[in-house]
């Protein structure tokens, strides 16, 4: 794996990290005294990397304002829905033109109401691997189980009016085993109903970043990335590798 050929590249007296056989050699500290772009072939040791750990390179990225955030971890989501699950969900948002509604009391200390509301295509339910679904007073098991069964899920709470997503700290829609965060600076949440304009579609696909638009969420994409700090005995030279 990378992380143990970066420890085995570390041990090594000098490794050769770029290609560009066409290249003759440059030191750094002429690369470090000259204005980019441009391209060199190096002759470096490896003397750190960034992060240890090789799951921590993985980041939320936002293409709009260029922002980088840590992955949310599980905890933080269950704590999010456990505060959602306080309001109890609003009959009167429960069965519309475009979603069936099924509510339930979970057998727990609080008598937590839990509902789950259908979206429906052409007036029918479509099949579970085609369905989205959005699932109120949920706990991170209850939605966890939903994602292996249903193609998406988007945890959201009651208003007086209008279903609502949670936090942004949370995903905003989650496949599979597959979590999706809007950016909190750059989204502007729009009404829930406007899931409705996909579902009326002719073969709704339940699209990610289609989703996104119509709620007024700017997707925050998963990238790869790593600090790799370089030296030739003329100089040090920090190099980035970035990717989605």
């Amino acid at each position: 794996d990378l992380e143990s050929h970066l420890q085995r590249c570390q041990q090594l007296p000098v490794t050769v990290l770029t290609d560009h056989q066409d290249l003759n050699n440059t030191e750094l500290k002429t690369i470090l005294n000259s204005r980019a772009p441009q391209q060199y072939r190096i002759r470096a040791k490896l003397r750190t990397y960034k992060p240890q750990k090789l799951y921590q390179s993985i980041k939320l990225h936002c293409s709009k304002c260029n922002s980088l955030q840590e992955v949310p971890d599980g905890d933080d989501f269950d704590f999010i829905l456990q505060g959602s699950a306080v309001t109890a969900p609003n009959p009167e948002l429960h069965n519309t033109s475009w979603y069936d509604s099924v509510t339930w009391t979970a057998q727990d200390q609080n008598q937590r109401k839990v509902t789950i509301h259908f979206v429906k295509h052409d007036e029918m339910l479509q099949q579970p691997e085609d369905t989205l679904l959005m699932i109120e007073g949920g706990t991170l098991k209850e939605v966890s189980k939903l994602t292996e069964r249903f193609k998406c899920v988007i945890p959201v709470r009651s208003t007086e009016d209008d279903l609502e997503l949670l936090d942004l700290s949370a995903p905003f829609l989650l496949q599979g085993n597959i979590k999706y965060y809007g950016c909190k600076q750059c989204s502007s949440p729009k009404p829930i109903k406007g899931l409705s304009s996909i579902a009326a579609e002719q073969q709704p696909s339940w699209e990610p970043t289609e989703i996104a638009q119509v709620l007024g969420i700017e997707l925050l994409q998963y990238v790869f990335i790593m600090k790799f700090t370089l030296v030739d005995g003329t100089g040090a030279l920090n190099a980035y590798l970035f990717d989605y």
